[in-house]
């Protein structure tokens, strides 16, 4: 184990968190309690004060108990984008005493099935926007229930920031479909939940793990290990109790879900609510709510330096950014801190260990860098060749036993077992990330083991390349790749979406001289591609296997 990190861990903050010894569904009763009347969210004009979120949250939990049968323990899908129901799902679930399942709302129907089958879910909470995607479960046996939600109910419809038509439209009037219910019949009904009987070693939420191969798998969390990085956060950041959060990262993903969903909650502070990423959305809410804490990744906040229109944003109401998902360029960190006088605090975690295990102290960050291991965080770094314990600068990959470290996976034993080795006599986690600390004991990203190129025997990581090529000014976003070449065995492919006014003059032959220039020869792309956008998942990160298997079809057909 390394300490090195302890002679930077920030002033005043301890080392050991004491958590609450209970149900994540009793933070919100707790906070209701104590400023029933404080603005809980704001959706499209439309705010909801604590006491209404936690009415909403009471009737719901009822309706699944007693309407449709919830028990302890039993899991349920939450099938949504961003929006008040979300939060208000998850939460009733949570008082239900049953398991949160978030779905990312990308997911089509056979997804769907894959999970229901996998989870034993018989009741689902819908946006009815994706309706049409899970009523089939629901026809076919599979789902008992699904509650289909119509987030406009909850925003105001003369609003001048109106929803997408896709959903502003939307009507749950005219449900008639079995099996399917209206958001709006469940919460009048009235229902009252029983008494909380989750403690802080039940399971709280599953959610799923794309990984590297195969299925995706559930990550098993109780409550205490979404407590632990829920109230790390707000210990290593502490809020005001003005700040206001913008939830422009999905809320069924882990970030997003802790950040701009569970802490504010815990702290009884406002969340600005966007459906969807929209950077020219997302300035004007920043400007007009005086948002104080914007939580990204890295994808977003590119986008939002690469607006034609950036300069005209007033984003002077924040007081804290930061983020991750992958490391951020140092260009952007360097615009981002000329607009806004703040240093973009990165950090790291996964599914696996619901949100940060690392994150940089505010006092003293560094660019592209995880950050220093967080409280009671035990994380090391082990040599690819032999788990070797390696000292600091050298790379390997990270492996950590630490209090928020998931249960395992759902129903697959063998995976679990694989995702664990022993050290010491304590079992610590294969993240499957290659990273390396220096001698201050900052831990900083290599990439994932799986996305290495081999390069003619030279190891090549695309996350390294892509934050080079972004200090070029012609080029808005990249995904570097690796292709098949006779020659080199694997060589690096860029692919580029340009800045809008270097669409006419940038070209392969230029992108290649200039990383010719700039990075070692092994690293810089042979071959370039211009596309107008990169592929990217429900949780704003860049699908670089989508690319890579669209590049080995293509190899397939000339073959």
């Amino acid at each position: 184990m390394t300490n090195l990190h302890k002679s930077v861990w920030p002033e005043g903050v301890p080392h050991h968190l004491d958590l609450p010894e209970q149900s994540l569904a009793q933070n919100l009763i707790d906070t209701a309690a104590r400023d029933p009347n404080h603005i809980a969210t704001v959706f499209h004009g439309a705010t909801q004060t604590y006491a209404e979120l936690n009415d909403h949250v009471e009737k719901l939990a009822g309706y699944l108990q007693n309407r449709a049968g919830v028990k302890k323990g039993d899991r349920v899908l939450l099938y949504m984008q961003n929006s008040p129901q979300f939060i208000i799902g998850y939460y009733a679930v949570l008082r239900a005493d049953a398991i949160v399942v978030p779905v990312n709302p990308m997911n089509r129907q056979d997804e769907l099935e894959y999970l229901v089958e996998d989870t034993g879910a018989k009741v689902a909470l819908a946006g009815l926007e994706l309706l049409s995607f899970i009523q089939p479960l629901s026809e076919s046996g599979h789902l008992d229930l699904v509650i289909a939600a119509a987030y406009a109910d909850m925003a105001d419809s003369t609003y001048d920031l109106p929803m997408p038509e896709t959903l502003a439209n939307l009507s749950d009037k005219d449900l008639e479909s079995t099996g399917v219910v209206a958001w709006r019949e469940a919460i009048a009904a009235g229902e009252t939940p029983g008494p909380i009987m989750c403690g802080p070693d039940d399971l709280a939420v599953i959610p799923y793990s794309s990984g590297t191969t195969g299925q995706p798998k559930g990550c098993m969390h109780t409550h205490r290990s979404v407590m632990v990085t829920l109230i790390g956060g707000i210990v290593w950041r502490p809020p005001d109790e003005d700040d206001v959060s913008l939830a422009n990262l999905p809320m069924f993903h882990v970030t997003g879900m802790q950040a701009v969903m569970n802490a504010p909650i815990y702290c009884g502070t406002t969340v600005v609510i966007m459906t969807r990423w929209n950077r020219e959305l997302a300035a004007e809410l920043i400007r007009r709510y005086k948002v104080t804490r914007w939580t990204s990744i890295t994808t977003m906040a590119i986008d939002l330096i690469n607006d034609p229109n950036i300069d005209s944003y007033d984003l002077s109401s924040l007081t804290l950014i930061g983020g991750g998902g992958a490391a951020m360029p140092e260009a952007i960190a360097t615009r981002l801190k000329e607009m806004t006088g703040l240093d973009y605090i990165e950090g790291y975690g996964l599914s696996e260990t619901l949100a940060a295990t690392h994150i940089n102290p505010l006092t003293a960050p560094k660019k592209q860098c995880l950050g220093i291991p967080v409280f009671d965080v035990d994380a090391r770094i082990l040599s690819l060749d032999d788990d070797r314990e390696l000292g600091p600068n050298e790379p390997g990959e990270i492996v950590m036993n630490a209090p928020q470290v998931f249960q395992g996976y759902w129903n697959n034993e063998e995976a679990t077992k694989a995702a664990f080795t022993e050290i010491g006599g304590k079992p610590f986690f294969r993240t499957g990330d290659i990273a390396y600390y220096d001698e201050h004991g900052y831990f900083f990203m290599v990439d994932r083991l799986k996305r290495m190129i081999n390069a003619s025997g030279f190891k090549v990581w695309p996350a390294e390349v892509e934050a080079l090529m972004h200090n070029n000014s012609d080029i808005a976003d990249v995904c570097i790749i690796g292709i098949t070449s006779p020659r080199r065995g694997e060589t690096v492919k860029a692919v580029i979406v340009p800045q809008n006014d270097a669409k006419d003059r940038v070209s392969e032959e230029a992108i290649i001289g200039w990383c010719k220039e700039h990075m070692a020869a092994y690293k810089c792309p042979t071959e370039v591609s211009f596309v107008e956008k990169l592929p990217k998942s429900g949780a704003g990160k860049v699908l670089w296997r989508e690319l890579t298997e669209q590049e080995a079809a293509k190899t397939d057909v000339l073959e």
